[in-house]
């Protein structure tokens, strides 16, 4: 997706929630770099995910913090997890246990700290998650979802958000108990409060893999320039890819993908929603052929 007008501010508001979190007295340097970076790459790089890696990529280095989102990750996860029981009740009295796992799938993209409308805090879960629950699909391809399943085929499902990733495993459940082979693919290195490979093992997701491999690069979502064979072997193999979150879609909407491509996520700003033609907050499942 190309980057918007828009995306320039939303993008620096991010990395000065992202310098605050390690507290280490860096927070001028980080949005220094990170303003340098933008005004390079805003005429360079003309997809927002690209650009938004290469300003997360320099402000990283000025704070000096591999991972400053790690605590809030494993809070996420925490979080997530007390609504496991919730969740399976809520699927188990569902007509359709399969649109019930989506809905519960593209819930957890709210938590995406610092971003849009999305929370800031784990805590702040507790507070939305009811009326997500409530929410109605504004793009509801459920249907064509499960016809491709119904065809056979392995799925590529890409993670997005720690926390996330606990709402994802009903879907994958149920993917699997079609028939279908599940790869999952993580963040090849700690950006934003994406799932990496440590993240999968903390919360356990990697249990319910058929095979678990990265992006293979320090990215928005998934940059096929910097994707390893192994990830691209399996897209070329699958039956369905499933991409989670805003900046799966930014970054793989406008690829030429081997396989279709499922999108599930929450609109979080006026970019995304316009792309994908509904108003920001509406949650999304949409399948592009």
């Amino acid at each position: 997706m190309r980057h918007a007008p828009e995306c320039i501010p939303c993008l620096m508001e991010r990395v000065l929630f992202q310098s605050r979190l390690p507290n280490n007295g860096r927070e001028a340097a980080s949005m220094e770099a990170a303003l340098k970076a933008c005004a390079q790459a805003v005429s360079e790089e003309p997809n927002s995910a690209r650009m938004a890696a290469k300003v997360h990529r320099a402000s990283y280095d000025a704070l000096g913090v591999r991972d400053p989102y790690h605590d809030l990750k494993v809070r996420a996860d925490e979080t997530a997890f007390r609504y496991v029981k919730r969740v399976r009740d809520f699927i188990e009295s569902s007509d359709n246990k399969f649109a019930a796992a989506v809905k519960i799938a593209i819930l957890g993209n709210i938590m995406d700290f610092g971003a849009g409308i999305a929370i800031d805090s784990p805590e702040e879960f507790d507070g939305v998650f009811e009326s997500l629950l409530e929410m109605d699909l504004a793009v509801d391809d459920t249907r064509k979802m499960m016809d491709i399943l119904k065809a056979g085929g392995p799925v590529v499902y890409i993670f997005d958000n720690c926390g996330e990733t606990v709402f994802d495993i009903p879907l994958i459940q149920q993917i699997r108990a079609m028939g279908n082979r599940v790869v999952g693919v993580v963040r090849g290195e700690p950006i934003l409060n994406d799932a990496t490979l440590e993240d999968a093992a903390r919360a356990g997701i990697d249990k319910h893999l058929d095979r678990l491999i990265t992006t293979g690069a320090f990215a928005i979502g998934v940059d096929m320039e910097k994707a390893g064979d192994d990830l691209k072997d399996e897209m070329a193999a699958a039956g369905l890819i499933i991409a989670k979150g805003m900046a799966n879609f930014e970054s793989l909407g406008e690829e030429s993908l081997p396989a279709p491509a499922a999108y599930l996520l929450k609109a979080k700003c006026a970019p995304v929603a316009s792309e994908v033609g509904v108003k920001v907050g509406s949650n999304v499942a949409k399948v592009i052929p």
